[in-house]
């Protein structure tokens, strides 16, 4: 017995010496890297910006560290266009990229654009797998280069609370009603963005699908290509109905008193797909300041960082301990939902993207 008391007692020892080098190690490693960040003294950031996200993305940040944060607002259309014309020029301008996934998958990782983020994941609790739905961090590729921090269940129909009862709405083929004929608006679903991924969504929907998109084509529906537009076109009046909007834009416009809402996922019979719209995040190589991009991750992916950007967005945060009462209780991800920003869902384009430009002719 007291044999086995001793080696129970060294392994103890052992296992608390091993979490001793390990807890000085980190707290080494992140002293190190957030003394260079300030050196560097600024964090280049690409994203989709309304003003409270801009003030969730830089003012606790640089309260908190000392760094700047020079954000940069750009449409997911406009980043890869952008960015492959600088590269081109010899340019790296940025270190950090919070948007779409359609953009990521098909246009920055096929250009060489990340870098692997693991290496760049220093505090604890961030790398514990416990502290994420799902039991792990989710990342959209195979090489690990970007994180999904916001899976939730997107908004498909958005409406004019003044002309239209969110009733009306208790499925997707509603939208069908000849009452909508010439009055919706939609998100131009043949460019990355929010009506592509609505549209992959009734795609892979086996009670919508193919069949549905069409009769959608003969609603006589205006299609636009700016999310602020789109919304406002609904909030002023002129059109009742929005299909596939920016979930972000809408709630803000909404705080700002427009008249504007979503119809709640789970009074819809087919529910609403499940996607992090533009909260995903990637570390762009040759960063230009990489120190403070590490820095940044990590807050970012904190508890801190997440709270901040989920109630900017009015998302859900993938994130275990961060409070979702900042948004609708619809928004939290079911199991078993249609996700339509993985790489499976966008290869149904190569037969979505035909029938689109068949129901709503070319761009």
């Amino acid at each position: 017995m007291m044999k086995f008391r001793m080696v129970v007692m060294i392994e103890i020892l052992m296992v608390m010496a091993l979490f001793g080098f390990n807890s000085a190690s980190v707290a080494a490693e992140w002293d190190s890297t957030l003394e260079a960040a300030k050196k560097e003294g600024k964090v280049s950031v690409i994203t989709d910006v309304t003003a409270t996200l801009r003030d969730a993305l830089t003012l606790e940040f640089q309260k908190k560290y000392g760094i700047s944060v020079e954000l940069f607002g750009s449409s997911g259309r406009e980043v890869a266009p952008r960015v492959a014309a600088e590269r081109k020029a010899g340019q790296f301008l940025w270190d950090i990229y919070i948007h779409g996934s359609t953009t990521a998958l098909e246009a920055m990782i096929p250009m060489g654009a990340f870098d692997p983020l693991e290496p760049a994941l220093i505090l604890p609790d961030v790398k514990d797998p416990k502290t994420w739905r799902g039991g792990a961090i989710e990342f959209l590729d195979p090489g690990k280069m970007v994180i999904v921090m916001t899976p939730f269940h997107r908004g498909t129909i958005f409406y004019n609370t003044k002309l239209v009862d969110a009733k009306e709405f208790k499925s997707h083929k509603d939208l069908l009603n000849p009452k909508w004929r010439g009055k919706m608006v939609m998100d131009d679903p043949r460019r990355a963005g929010p009506g592509v991924a609505t549209f992959t969504f009734f795609y892979l929907h086996p009670e919508l699908g193919p069949d549905f998109i069409r009769a959608l084509g003969k609603q006589q529906i205006t299609i636009l290509r700016d999310y602020a537009q789109e919304v406002d076109a609904v909030g002023q009046g002129r059109y009742s109905v929005l299909i596939g909007a920016a979930d972000f834009v809408a709630i803000n416009r909404a705080k700002q008193g427009v008249p504007i809402a979503i119809v709640d996922a789970r009074q819809l019979k087919e529910g609403t797909d499940l996607s992090p719209t533009n909260g995903n995040l990637a570390l762009f190589n040759r960063a230009p300041n990489p120190n403070a991009a590490k820095v940044y991750i990590n807050w970012l992916l904190s508890k801190e960082g997440q709270t901040i950007f989920a109630r900017a967005n009015g998302y859900v945060s993938a994130r275990l301990d961060v409070p979702t009462d900042h948004t609708e209780p619809w928004r939290v991800p079911l199991p078993g939902a249609i996700k339509t920003y993985t790489k499976a869902a966008m290869q149904v384009k190569d037969n979505l993207q035909p029938l689109l430009q068949e129901v709503f002719g070319s761009q």
